[in-house]
């Protein structure tokens, strides 16, 4: 009994250790997501494989987006199938096909073999022979790595057309020497990885269930503190980079991994910069600093810009610009419909787009130094879709529906001036349509921020 408890209390361990202790949508969703995926396949194969180990001590590992969104999986070396459900088929004359049984649907997580050595430094990990595995994973079937070459020829003995529609992420380096191998070990031409994986993927990432908007809503909450801590941190003489640690620092406190993005402090002209990232200036009385920064929990981003004042307080062009901006993010965000609103129209053209309804604001309020309007000092898209990365990949000329998440995030930067404004905030389309803020507790007056900064 004394060693059954001990071998159990091993396996807690390790499994704890090696998932690194993220929150998680249940195992359950992950197993839907890899049918649903199946079911945009059809046919053929699917094969993803995880992130490698970086090869330096300090850099951070992050698992593979596509392959962590399946399979919830934080460990590096790994791969899946996904195989869907096949009818019976009956022999065809005239060719090599034969006659194919029906066939289930099949899911197969593959783990690297264990390395004794290497887990003194890095911790230890599961491998298929681990306790339990399918149960931890929620997989049907865990095999080593080892058994992948040879899954696949044993399925492409017994089908040969699944092999002819290989789903993969493009470019993919894995792939295309797994499945070099498989076709010398079948004596066939090479096999190609034609299909792109992260097309279906893209679609079903795209609407996030109630499990991952709680996590984004954790990463937002974690973020607004974040950046509440840096309004208060803000003063002249303090250096940018001062502030983005001081923002970090809460996010991590509060919870959060990593950070979303590399964290963007641009004061005075960097405020007109839109990826300024140096953070190496010393804040000025009277600069406005745009500070966009956010943090990641459990692998899931929020999205947040704010545009403060170093002195404490707005001067009246700067509190005219700011206003302007924040009005187009409310109108932007009043003008959502779901099902029909798209985000992006660099034209500015489509009505139907609430890059649009921004743009038309700004220009309607407010002119520049030389009297003409300000929308020409927007000079960037009005937000993207966020989940488990900052930047979720979407299709913009499609429009933006019930369980996406995205952010609304105008700016007017005038060079001419010295200064740029941004706001930005992370929404969530709810199921009856509706447009929720999850940046709703941040600050959005001008003077409500001025407050906050003195708290």
């Amino acid at each position: 009994m004394k060693i059954r408890l001990t071998l159990l209390g091993s396996f807690f361990l390790v499994a704890s250790s090696a998932l690194h202790a993220l929150d998680s949508v249940p195992k359950s969703e992950y197993r839907q997501r890899r049918t649903a995926l199946a079911a945009k396949m059809k046919t053929g194969v699917a094969i993803l494989f995880a992130n490698e180990e970086p090869a330096l001590e300090y850099q951070e590992f992050r698992q593979d987006e596509d392959f962590y969104y399946l399979t919830g999986w934080n460990e590096h070396g790994a791969a899946m199938i996904v195989i869907p459900a096949a009818d019976a088929q009956p022999e065809t004359p005239g060719t090599a096909l034969g006659r194919r049984a029906a066939q289930p649907y099949r899911e197969i997580l593959f783990l690297p073999s264990r390395i004794a050595r290497l887990e003194k430094y890095t911790g230890a990990q599961m491998d298929a022979a681990t306790p339990e595995i399918t149960a931890i994973t929620g997989f049907d079937e865990v095999l080593p790595m080892t058994e992948l070459p040879a899954v696949l020829n044993k399925l492409a003995l017994s089908d040969r057309m699944r092999l002819r529609k290989v789903w993969a992420e493009q470019n993919s380096p894995e792939a295309k020497s797994l499945l070099n191998f498989v076709g010398s070990t079948l004596g066939s031409p090479e096999i190609d990885a034609a299909e792109d994986v992260s097309q279906p993927i893209m679609e079903l990432r795209a609407i996030k269930s109630p499990a991952e908007v709680a996590l984004i809503r954790k990463a937002s909450n974690a973020s607004i503190a974040g950046q509440l801590a840096g309004m208060r941190a803000i003063k002249p003489e303090v250096r940018e980079r001062t502030v983005a640690g001081v923002e970090l620092a809460k996010m991590m406190e509060d919870g959060c991994e990593r950070a979303s993005y590399p964290p963007i402090v641009g004061s005075g002209p960097n405020s007109t910069t839109l990826h300024y990232s140096e953070n190496s200036r010393t804040m000025q009385a009277g600069d406005l600093v745009v500070i966009d920064a956010a943090g990641e929990y459990s692998m899931y981003a929020s999205d947040i810009t704010r545009t403060m004042p170093v002195s404490g307080h707005f001067t009246a062009r700067q509190r005219e610009i700011y206003e302007i901006v924040l009005g187009a993010q409310r109108a932007a965000a009043a003008a959502f419909v779901a099902g029909t609103s798209k985000i992006n129209d660099p034209e500015h053209k489509r009505p139907d787009s609430l890059d649009t309804v921004a743009f038309d604001y700004i220009n309607a309020h407010g002119k520049d130094l030389h009297g003409q309007p300000l929308g020409q000092y927007m000079i960037h898209g009005i937000g993207h879709l966020v989940g488990i990365d900052v930047h979720d990949p979407w299709d913009y000329s499609r429009p933006l529906d019930k369980g996406m998440v995205f952010t609304i995030e105008p700016g007017i930067y005038l060079p001419e001036e010295g200064f740029g404004v941004r706001i930005e905030d992370t929404y969530y389309v709810d199921e009856s349509g509706k447009l929720i803020d999850l940046i709703e507790k941040l600050p959005h007056e001008a003077k409500d921020v001025e407050a906050a900064m003195k708290k």
